[in-house]
């Protein structure tokens, strides 16, 4: 997990941010994205993409990234701009937002397969969510973000389940919008809900 990191110590770059996002599929809010510097030495055990870690896994290690993180930077990009600009484009300004909200600037950034442009020297990873430690603590700060996100929508709207499928397009999700209507938040250029906005 840390093979891209020492490539980078080793030329004496030592502020690395990893760079990751959560959310393009969802039907409903923002699409989130996390910039994480972590202290060069650091090794997190059992680190990984957060999809393949379990909640509590991924609240585990939350909490032990914003304890030793030197940075971190969030970007939350709402679901009214990924209606006008599209998804990739609305990825690609979140983790640009998240990695201008580091307070420490870094001097390489590790971004999982996304290119942007940065005026910061940079490396796109295929899966490197699952490559690089960097990333994959990006990747936790962002999926915990916004998973909160959706507790909070699931409170104010407990029928629709999004404790659940966090607005994933699950059949139950689906169900509980034709059952119940749309509520504010949903992403109208996405399928089923742009069918569903011409149909009222």
């Amino acid at each position: 997990m840390l093979e891209y990191e020492n490539n980078l110590y080793k030329d004496n770059i030592n502020l690395i941010a990893g760079v990751d996002e959560v959310g393009r599929g969802p039907l409903i809010g923002p699409v989130v994205a996390a910039a994480v510097i972590l202290p060069k030495g650091l090794i997190i055990e059992g680190l990984t993409d957060s999809k393949k870690l379990s909640e509590k896994k991924r609240n585990y290690y939350y909490d032990i990234i914003k304890k030793n993180a030197i940075a971190i930077g969030i970007g939350v990009i709402s679901e009214d701009i990924i209606d006008d600009v599209n998804i990739y484009e609305a990825t690609k300004l979140a983790m640009n937002n998240a990695i201008n909200n580091l307070k420490v600037k870094p001097e390489h950034i590790l971004i999982d397969a996304m290119k942007l442009n940065l005026d910061i020297p940079s490396t796109s990873i295929i899966k490197g969510d699952a490559l690089s430690e960097s990333i994959a603590a990006a990747s936790v700060i962002a999926k915990v973000t916004r998973d909160s996100m959706m507790y909070e929508l699931d409170k104010k709207y407990p029928l629709y389940g999004f404790k659940n499928h966090k607005g994933y397009p699950t059949k139950a999700h689906i169900e509980a919008i034709k059952k119940y209507g749309l509520i504010e938040g949903y992403r109208k250029t996405f399928s089923p809900i742009k069918e569903m906005v011409k149909e009222d």
